[in-house]
């Protein structure tokens, strides 16, 4: 177990296209600027925001070459999302972000060929840390998308044994009582980092200190007001915020959350391009009406 504390919002970042659907990797330098301005602390790339499903694996090592060449000597930590369904190809991007000097790494398990076990899910991950031995490990939980629901706890439990970097789970899982459940495992050893920006205030009453978000790119200080009015117990001013984000995700997600998200990056200045298939595009129209709406809901004034 190695202990790797992470606190506050790391934005879950997209992968830039051109396009034509090509790595737009210039843009890189712009995500890491704008997150900084905005407070965020650390990336999360290549995760779901950044559709690694849909990249090569070379582009995925491009992406992360990239990432660390703009982030070096900056304060903006960098963990790396290396999941896929093929190991060997997971060891290799692990090794990368390794040699590169990334924070750490993360992983969601193999999800076409499933582990059916806790402990097959602990030996996926032994390949994973072993090809990166002095990174802090996170597994990826996200059932929703890997239909995989197996208990957290006893990963915990197996993985402090079997995996001497594991530093803890990127938690997005509904499950509010096996988030306590590791939140507390091993007298609270491990970060379990809240998943579900539309639920942040709920996280933090549950005992978050840390969350991972792809909303965390553009609405920043929404969450940033919900963590400071809870800390303060402003229970009327989280609840308010809070509500701010659920209208957001609800708007974007009524279009497709990805393109619509990557169409408010353009809005604010950081053209991160469209999503790719099997995501849709949004067209002109489309983007006109999600701009129109935002305004009128008070979007633009709520990120400033």
């Amino acid at each position: 177990m190695l202990s790797h504390p992470i606190h506050g919002l790391v934005a879950a970042t997209h992968t830039p296209f051109h396009t034509d659907g090509s790595l737009n990797l210039a843009v890189v330098e712009q995500q890491a600027a704008h997150l900084q301005r905005t407070g965020i602390s650390a990336a999360f790339i290549g995760g779901t925001t950044g559709e690694s499903h849909s990249l090569s694996l070379a582009e995925r090592q491009a992406l992360t070459e990239r990432w660390m060449e703009v982030t070096r000597g900056s304060s903006l930590k960098v963990v790396v999302h290396v999941g896929a369904n093929c190991l060997g190809d997971v060891a290799d991007l692990a090794a990368q972000a390794q040699e590169l000097g990334a924070d750490a790494i993360s992983a969601l398990a193999p999800s076409y060929f499933k582990p059916r076990s806790v402990s097959a899910l602990v030996e996926c991950c032994a390949q994973i840390t072993s090809a990166a031995p002095e990174l802090p490990f996170f597994l990826y939980d996200i059932p929703s998308f890997t239909g995989i629901s197996l208990s957290m706890p006893e990963f915990l439990t197996l993985g402090k044994e079997a995996l001497p970097t594991l530093a803890g789970i990127k938690f997005t899982n509904p499950d509010g009582m096996m988030f306590q459940q590791c939140l507390h495992h091993s007298e609270g050893a491990f970060s379990i980092l809240w998943g579900t920006d539309e639920c942040l205030l709920a996280g933090l009453a549950l005992g978050a200190t840390g969350a991972v978000g792809s909303t965390y790119n553009f609405a920043a200080p929404i969450y940033q007001r919900i963590t400071a009015a809870f800390e303060r117990h402003d229970f009327a001013t989280a609840r308010a915020e809070q509500k701010r984000s659920v209208e957001l995700v609800a708007r974007l997600a009524s279009i497709g959350y990805m393109s619509a998200a990557k169409a408010v990056m353009k809005m604010l200045g950081v053209d991160v391009g469209p999503a790719r298939l099997p995501h849709g595009r949004l067209d002109a129209a489309q983007e006109k009406a999600l701009q129109t709406d935002l305004e009128a809901m008070g979007f633009f004034e709520w990120v400033k």
